[in-house]
């Protein structure tokens, strides 16, 4: 039994909170200490249900801490990323790959071998781009992974049919080529990401449960996310978007979310196409969670969707681009947006030179979703954003009007964006009799948290009755 006491609960008037195991038992003012029980003093901290991030992408996280930040405001100019590239490369023994990670055209316009080829020395390189879509790998990347021997329809080819060293939509097929020469190698490979690491960042920043959205996982890379979840090196609950024919491995804190289905404008799929794929997801007993970061992204699959049949769970990713025309599509078909404001704090720079204008009233809309009754929650999709919460509850708070609409949130609407269920992002959880005990204690009043919003103390976060930090 665990007892919080002189707590500022949220959307309650309680002041305490007991758990035994995992569950909420009791709520009430002024409850006091059984002999036995553990005991924590809230001093008037604000108790929340736990926060879920419902967008992010753990393995890519974890692999971050070996990776080059090689994109703004790290990195602006070429004369930057040359000096970074080959420092690092100096400081790597002979052969050791180098990874970069949040590249920008901005920076040295678009990157392939040949450019990398002469800004990166010796050493195999690859590089991400900041949207996630794109790697781009230098000649000796090229030449250990094959590239010019394998037919898989992301790799981009020149005139003449050879490898350009930019590979679109393909992290599984790289992922498991890396994984073969590390393996052939005797190298440690993908089995080196520190997702303990990950995960206790999290917890302290109050994160009791990540939805992990990376696309087409394969079984084997589900059942290393439940292993870790089994073993304590993630702390949290985990839901996982896969595909529908990916097995649950089971596990008390990890379950099986929708299929995450990518679009892409220069590969949209033709409607009937994507009909089918919807359907046969929903037959499985699957529901679908559509990367939409453009218009016509978005209104495809409302198209799709309107078709298909729409299935509990269903959600739209990201809505970057979210025309005032949809919004009462979304608000009566109580379809989800699950969405990361503080990108328009993080790629300020990127949007102002590269948005239409036609399309900036639309960019990242949330007050305006929110007044309509739109269903809103919110991810992280770190490493692709910051992997802090608090940076995009701050954001959603501190919004100014984007021309001439307000779109920022109060404080409470916007923590509500990480207080709903894993398999329903926008559910909010209460903290209640009979609830699972996930939460998170601030160390300072519900008043206080503006002044404090970027960064608020966290004095503990508890994952199924057990305190993680």
């Amino acid at each position: 039994m665990t007892l919080i006491r002189r707590a500022r609960v949220f959307g309650a008037e309680h002041t305490g909170v007991r758990w035994h195991g995992t569950t909420i038992v009791e709520c009430g003012t002024g409850l006091r200490r059984i002999p036995g029980e553990e005991e924590i003093d809230a001093a008037g901290g604000w108790l929340l249900p736990g926060l879920h991030d419902h967008h992010l992408h753990l393995r890519s996280l974890a692999a971050t801490a070996d990776s080059l930040t090689l994109g703004p405001p790290q990195v602006r100019t070429a004369a930057d990323l040359t000096s970074r590239l080959r420092r690092a490369g100096a400081d790597l023994r002979p052969g050791a790959w180098v990874r970069g990670i949040g590249y920008h055209e901005s920076v040295a316009g678009q990157l392939d071998r040949r450019v990398l080829d002469s800004l990166a020395g010796e050493h195999p390189v690859r590089i991400q781009h900041r949207s996630g879509a794109l790697w781009m790998l230098n000649t000796r990347a090229c030449t250990e992974l094959g590239l010019d021997d394998d037919h898989h329809p992301g790799i981009e080819r020149d005139a003449d049919g050879h490898a350009t060293g930019r590979l679109f939509r393909m992290d599984g097929w790289l992922g498991a080529r890396l994984t073969a020469r590390t393996a052939q190698a005797g190298e440690p490979g993908s089995a080196r990401l520190d997702l303990a690491a990950v995960s206790a960042r999290a917890a302290a920043r109050g994160v009791t449960g990540l939805t992990d959205a990376t696309a087409a996982l394969d079984q084997a890379a589900v059942d290393d996310l439940a292993r870790a979840v089994d073993d304590g090196r993630i702390v949290q609950r985990v839901h996982c978007m896969a595909p529908p024919d990916i097995e649950a491995p089971g596990g008390e804190r990890f379950s099986l979310g929708p299929t995450k289905i990518l679009l892409d404008d220069t590969t949209l799929p033709d409607l009937d196409r994507f009909v089918d794929r919807i359907r046969e997801t929903h037959t499985a007993g699957r529901s679908v969670a559509v990367h939409c970061v453009t218009r016509v992204q978005l209104i495809l699959t409302m198209t799709a969707l309107d078709i298909a049949g729409i299935r509990p769970g269903d959600r739209i990713e990201h809505g970057a681009i979210v025309p005032s025309e949809t919004i009462d599509w979304l608000r009566t078909r109580r379809v989800p947006v699950v969405t990361q404001p503080h990108f328009l704090v993080e790629r300020a720079e990127q949007y102002a030179r590269e948005v239409p204008a036609t399309d900036r009233p639309d960019l990242w809309r949330l007050g305006s979703l929110v007044r309509a009754n739109v269903c809103v929650a919110a991810g992280t999709d770190a490493p692709f954003g910051s992997a802090d919460p608090w940076r995009v509850i701050d954001a959603a708070v501190n919004r100014p009007a984007y021309h001439g609409v307000p779109e920022h949130l109060s404080l409470e609407l916007a923590v509500r964006l990480f207080t709903g269920h894993p398999d329903r992002p926008t559910a909010p959880r209460t903290i209640t009799p009979g609830a699972v005990a996930d939460l998170t204690l601030l160390a300072v009043p519900p008043e206080d948290v503006p002044s404090v919003l970027a960064d608020p103390p966290i004095a503990a976060t508890v994952v199924d009755g057990r305190v993680v930090h």
